[in-house]
């Protein structure tokens, strides 16, 4: 006799064999022993659940000799030539092969012929949902209204394509996936049957990778027992087919968690040396950090799990929080989405690796607020304090001495990055031009007074940004060339101020970009005590210029003669009155008065 499948072999022939369907069993049986028989039904489920099997036996206990009965006999003329497919009154038509309008007018043609030797001439058709439309519409009135003989049995895996017109007309029953241990005791079954001994977590991975499918269980069953002779185990199908098991999965986290990727990159390097895919690694990733999620939450049942509960060490369990085990979970999803799209899926792989180590130290937000709390609180009632932090800058002994240390410097900036830092220096300029001038109170700084600025520019100081103080340029300059008594005190600082123009003539030239713009912020020059003070009312060009005083000094003495110490203040403009017209029109254009003729 020809060697014969399991998933044919165990084929269920009476109801009572059907598994994980109860609700369709004995729906079916109850309407069959109350002679409540419909003209047409739809059975809907996913694959391999037992639809095509579950037709079969309806047609079985219509047509049965003793019938109809619920418990067909099996062994009368009908029931044999059922099991077999010969029957000439059942007939089964494949719907994805027989889809057009011309295969349903034959169907048509033949339901007008009453059945030779059975009770009923039944119809089955497999995968219905592929017929075209033209097909189902040429079908509507022969199921609404067909001869008392005829009945018909539709199976389809995609309910939502069979028209409503069709659904309206047919009982409706929906098959369920099929539990974990229902498919482990059909296993367990078929292996007493066959003498093969096979391991419980054998089974156990069968019925797992069969996700609810009877007929997949049996198929990769089949597929097992060929190379592993008579004794199943879970090592010798790893092996086999080159999977990825729970345990490598846990070692690979244990060790991240320990803080040890070196050892957890080499366990995921073998995994990868015997051909198991990336694919397959993030789905058993997946599966186990989802299981590890449950696990958490107090869920150990295995068809839930999908997964062993003893097969997830304890270590990992407390070291993870739920949070944590949530973000895992999240994390490997995004990567399992995008890697198609990736150039190496590998380094991927090896990089969610590589940042589980960081797991146990992610902080959920609750978490966080919680501590935040908890901190405010200790402090508003003295348990801690608060240290600012202070930075401090040195400056440099010399002019020289900040150019030196910047050739010392490995790495220099590029030129476009200079022009981008030029362009947003020049960006920043022409803000400062809306920021509203300081109070006429405002303390003016000499460069003995390192105060330069006002409040606002304490702030900035404050926040780490440039906290030079006051940019005391009098520790730049030699103490020979300040002399307050030499005879740049002598000069009337308006002589200075006429020659701004040339000063910011001379500046535009300079290798420092932007500094012509900030000489052109300045206003006055005043000479107190033989040093030349720039005033000006931008807070930017007050900074800039006080930074690059040593560029300042030199256009000044080559333009103005003038080498004694030079600052610069910050001081708003004298209010000038003027013509409110001339406000409005300034206004308007979003312009600025420069200068007034008086």
């Amino acid at each position: 006799m020809a060697y014969e499948v399991t998933a044919t072999r165990k084929r269920p022939q009476v109801f009572e064999k059907l598994v994980g369907q109860e609700f369709v069993v004995s729906t079916i049986e109850n309407a069959i022993e109350s002679g409540r028989i419909a003209h047409a039904y739809l059975f809907s489920g996913p694959r391999g659940v037992g639809k095509t099997s579950s037709a079969r036996l309806l047609a079985k206990a219509l047509n049965c000799e003793k019938g109809p009965t619920a418990h067909p006999c099996g062994v009368c003329d009908s029931c044999r030539e059922i099991t077999s497919g010969s029957s000439v009154d059942v007939i089964e038509i494949d719907g994805a092969s027989n889809t057009s309008v011309n295969d349903i007018r034959v169907i048509k043609d033949e339901v007008l012929f009453p059945p030779q030797s059975s009770r009923y001439k039944i119809y089955i058709i497999d995968e219905v949902h592929m017929l075209s439309n033209s097909a189902f519409n040429a079908l509507l009135k022969t199921i609404e209204e067909p001869p008392e003989y005829i009945i018909f049995i539709f199976a389809t895996t995609e309910l939502q394509k069979v028209p409503a017109t069709i659904r309206s007309r047919c009982q409706q029953f929906h098959f369920q996936l099929i539990g974990l241990n229902d498919i482990k005791k059909c296993l367990s079954e078929a292996c007493q049957e066959m003498n093969i001994q096979a391991d419980e977590d054998a089974l156990f991975w069968i019925a797992k990778e069969a996700a609810g499918s009877m007929r997949d269980a049996y198929t990769l069953f089949d597929q097992v027992a060929s190379f592993s002779g008579s004794h199943i185990t879970l090592a010798g199908i790893k092996d086999k087919l080159g999977l990825v098991g729970s345990d490598q999965i846990a070692s690979i986290i244990s060790s991240s968690v320990k803080g040890n990727r070196k050892e957890a990159l080499e366990t995921l390097d073998s995994i990868l040396a015997k051909g198991v895919s990336v694919d397959q690694c993030l789905r058993d990733f997946s599966e186990f950090f989802r299981s590890l999620l449950f696990l958490k939450e107090g869920v150990d049942s295995e068809e839930i799990l999908n997964i062993r509960a003893g097969d997830v060490p304890p270590e990992i369990i407390s070291a993870l929080t739920t949070a944590q085990c949530e973000a895992a979970l999240r994390y490997v999803m995004n990567i399992y989405r995008e890697v198609r799209y990736s150039i190496s899926p590998r380094f991927e792989l090896e990089l969610f690796v590589s940042r589980l180590s960081s797991l146990p130290f992610l902080t959920s937000p609750e978490e966080l607020v919680a501590k935040l709390e908890a901190l405010k609180s200790d402090i508003a009632q003295g348990k801690a304090t608060v240290v600012k932090e202070v930075r401090t800058v040195s400056l440099p002994s010399s002019p020289n001495e900040g150019e030196k240390e910047k050739e010392s410097r490995p790495f220099d900036i590029s030129p476009s990055d200079e022009k981008k830092t030029e362009a947003d220096k020049v960006q920043q300029m022409e803000a400062s031009r809306d920021i509203p001038a300081p109070p006429d109170d405002v303390i003016q700084s000499t460069p003995s007074s390192p105060s330069m600025y006002n409040e606002e520019e304490d702030d900035e100081a404050d926040s780490g940004e440039d906290d030079v103080t006051a940019y005391a340029a009098e520790d730049s300059y030699p103490a020979e060339e300040h002399n307050p008594h030499n005879e740049n005190k002598e000069k009337n600082p308006q002589d200075y101020m006429s020659k701004l123009d040339e000063m910011t003539d001379e500046a535009n030239g300079s290798d420092i970009f932007g500094l012509g713009s900030c000489f052109a912020e300045i206003y006055d020059i005043r000479m107190e005590n033989g040093d030349m003070v720039l005033v000006t009312a931008s807070g930017y060009a007050h900074k800039f210029l006080n930074e690059n005083i040593s560029e300042v000094r030199q256009i000044i003495r080559n333009v103005t003669g003038f080498s004694g110490h030079v600052s610069a203040i910050l001081q708003a403009k004298p209010q000038v009155r003027h013509n409110p017209l001339l406000d409005k029109v300034a206004k308007a254009f979003r312009g600025q008065i420069i200068t007034l003729n008086q």
